[in-house]
């Protein structure tokens, strides 16, 4: 395949490039989840503790997280296609390590090299966008936007389903085989893409923190969609809690179906992206956050019928989940457009910063939930996207030009 340099113009990208790499990234991203739901199994299985559990979610998220810092600078210069498929790789190996582990140390390791491995997704994402025309940037990045939300959206249901019928092992081996399966896919059908960049690795880390501090888009950008994100973690976080108490009383098996309902909140991204690409994110911006607010008011709404409690709270996770969905493309798109160079960086530095607000919504809402129960952790979740459109109204009101 011919080398696609970062100096040179895109001149479109076939429909069905952008659908695979939306299914890339969701199902690279799913792997971040999967052991969510099932600390419990695992636990027992492993011999660990269900205090100890939590470890298995924290080695994953803070190894994604420190990928996010160190590898996902190098698609700034390293061949974005290898770099994609090698971190594929190493993680189907890795799930299938702990497919099979007979210890928690050494499933915990496997969950290490997951997390570190899952930032392929956060190279394809900016990759996405390097192959799109401005005009059609916005539209393609929400397509694949739409892949990875549907991969954290469908990861829990999906993990609890396959572990009801056939153990907890399964789900990681069945990921295994797929994860391989569609390294392959991206060997054979992505271009090669080579940047310009020659900065060499330690430059490219110490870089980070001279954009951080010259590009303000990127810390207003981050900053409302960690709002954003922590809104919708406090959600996920909670909800399943809530369902299961009294008076509702649903089942895992149940609470999986609602989650996988909810996923339609994921159709924004698209919708936005075509939106964005017509000059409308100035509008689009505040529409998302007043999206997730109203996700919350919706969600305090009591009706006596668990039915229609239900349906509520079913209403609720769509609108809250289209609102994060387009916060997310707006986010991206706006920083794309800083340009081809530093794209990997500035989504490694976009992504780090939303997803330690979704580590800090899911610890308050838990904490939330159980001292003011589901009232006080919608309040809570109110006040995020609330926050976040004060942020965006101050800065609005101080510039004349388009805000971030």
């Amino acid at each position: 395949m011919s080398s696609a340099s970062s100096a040179s113009p895109p001149t479109g990208m076939p429909v069905w490039l952008s659908f695979l790499m939306a299914a890339a990234c969701g199902l690279i991203v799913a792997n971040l989840y999967y052991a969510q739901p099932l600390l419990g199994p695992i636990a027992d299985s492993l011999g660990l503790s269900r205090a100890a559990a939590g470890l298995i979610v924290t080695a994953t998220q803070c190894a994604y997280g420190a990928g996010l810092l160190l590898i996902v600078p190098l698609s700034d210069r390293v061949e974005n296609r290898g770099l994609i498929v090698a971190s594929l790789v190493v993680t189907a190996a890795a799930l299938a390590v702990a497919a099979v582990a007979p210890s928690a140390s050494l499933f915990l390791a496997a969950c290490v090299v997951v997390g570190l491995g899952a930032v392929a997704a956060q190279v394809i994402v900016p990759f996405a966008a390097h192959l799109s025309p401005e005009a059609q940037r916005g539209r393609v990045v929400g397509n694949v936007m739409s892949g990875l939300l549907l991969g954290i959206m469908l990861a829990r249901p999906a993990a609890s389903l396959v572990a009801d019928h056939f153990g907890w092992h399964a789900i990681f081996g069945l990921s295994a085989v797929a994860t391989l399966g569609m390294a392959l896919a991206l060997w054979r059908l992505l271009p090669r893409r080579q940047p310009g960049g020659q900065a060499g690795y330690g430059e490219l880390l110490r870089s980070m923190g001279r954009l951080w501090l010259a590009t303000p888009v990127l810390r207003l950008r981050g900053f409302y969609h960690a709002c954003g994100f922590a809104a919708f973690s406090l959600f996920w976080t909670v909800v399943p809690l809530h369902l299961a108490a009294a008076p509702i009383g649903f089942s895992q098996t149940q609470i999986a179906w609602f989650a996988l309902a909810g996923v339609a909140g994921a159709i924004a991204a698209p919708i936005t992206g075509r939106l964005a690409d017509r000059g409308l994110a100035r509008t689009a911006t505040p529409i998302a956050m007043l999206m997730m607010g109203a996700a919350f008011l919706i969600g305090l709404v009591r009706t006596a019928a668990v039915g229609t409690q239900v349906a509520v709270l079913l209403a609720s996770a769509i609108v809250l989940d289209m609102g994060v969905a387009a916060s997310l493309l707006l986010g991206q798109r706006a920083i794309f457009a800083l340009g081809a160079q530093v794209r990997g960086r500035l989504n490694g530095l976009f992504i780090a910063m939303f997803f330690v607000g979704g580590a800090l919504g899911s610890s308050l809402g838990a904490w939330m939930y159980s001292v003011g129960g589901w009232p006080g952790a919608c309040l809570l979740g109110l006040a995020m996207p609330v926050l976040s459109l004060v942020v965006w109204l101050v800065h609005t009101s101080r510039t004349a030009t388009q805000p971030a």
